[in-house]
């Protein structure tokens, strides 16, 4: 009986050796098989992609022949301008300076430091501004007059003017608060410097008589006022179109200290002052 026993054991032995070696086969065979599997599915991937690859550039260029053949060429890509470079390029426009600021700055103020012994430029007089008004009463019963006003006096500055209103209201007149009664217009820098250049090398000698404008017209702090008559004396001014003849009054702002100051300053920058000798005599007759 134990030798059977024993020839029983040896057997069952055997038996699970052999499964055991089965199993691992079979999990060998599976893992082979996987990889395979996966590889294939790889390759035919790669095939595919490229297939479609080339199927798309294959359409492409057949586009593109269809196009060359029609007659249609491909546009080239514009080149990329450089921010530097458009920035160098609105640099290089150059605005006109007017030859009346030329003047001031390379002789009047060199004349004006020798003549009132100044130790700083800074302390030479300037021009600020130039106002120029025209007074129309008669607006108030003939409203195209300020509408001809307006277009007279936006053609002598070369700015749009603006309408001045009345700040009270008086009854003699028949003029009530708010009601226009005239325009302005304020010129500064470059325009300030061409209507001065203007006003002095071709308004003034155009006028009627003219023997020089008068020298005494200062306010105490360097500023002039001029009173010019008529209108058409400006080469702008139309005389075939005018409604009717109107005076302005011109102030020219200066940063002087003094009448005397302003006086030289306007001198050197070629406004024709009356001569002394005439100034007291015009006293004389007043």
């Amino acid at each position: 009986m134990n030798a059977d026993n024993v020839k029983n054991n040896a057997a069952e032995e055997k038996n699970k050796d052999g499964t055991k070696a089965e199993v691992k086969a079979a999990k060998e065979a599976t893992r082979s098989t996987g990889k395979s599997a996966a590889k294939g599915d790889s390759k035919a991937a790669v095939k595919t992609g490229g297939k479609a690859a080339g199927k798309v550039e294959g359409k492409a260029s057949a586009k593109n022949e269809t196009k060359t053949k029609s007659g249609v060429k491909a546009e080239p890509k514009a080149k990329a301008v450089p921010v530097a470079q458009e920035k160098s390029e609105e640099k290089l426009v150059v605005k006109s300076v007017s030859r009346l600021k030329v003047k001031y700055d390379k002789e009047v103020v060199p004349a004006l430091i020798k003549e009132m012994n100044y130790t700083s430029v800074m302390q030479v007089p300037r021009l600020q501004k130039i106002v120029i008004n025209i007074g129309l009463g008669e607006a108030i019963e003939n409203s195209q007059a300020q509408e001809m006003a307006l277009k007279d006096l936006t053609a002598i500055a070369g700015q749009k003017p603006v309408i001045t209103r009345a700040k009270k209201s008086i009854a003699a007149f028949k003029l009530r608060q708010g009601m226009p009664i005239g325009v302005m217009v304020t010129l500064r820098a470059s325009r300030m410097y061409e209507f001065l250049d203007k006003l002095v090398n071709v308004t003034l000698p155009r006028s009627r008589d003219f023997q020089g404008v008068p020298s005494n017209s200062f306010d105490g702090r360097g500023n002039y006022t001029l009173g010019i008559r008529e209108q058409t004396t400006f080469p702008e001014i139309d005389y075939s179109r005018v409604d009717k003849v109107r005076g302005m009054e011109i102030s020219i702002v200066t940063s002087a200290r003094t009448d005397e100051e302003g006086r030289h300053l306007l001198r050197l920058l070629g406004m024709p002052f009356k001569t002394s000798d005439r100034v007291e005599e015009e006293k004389k007759r007043g």
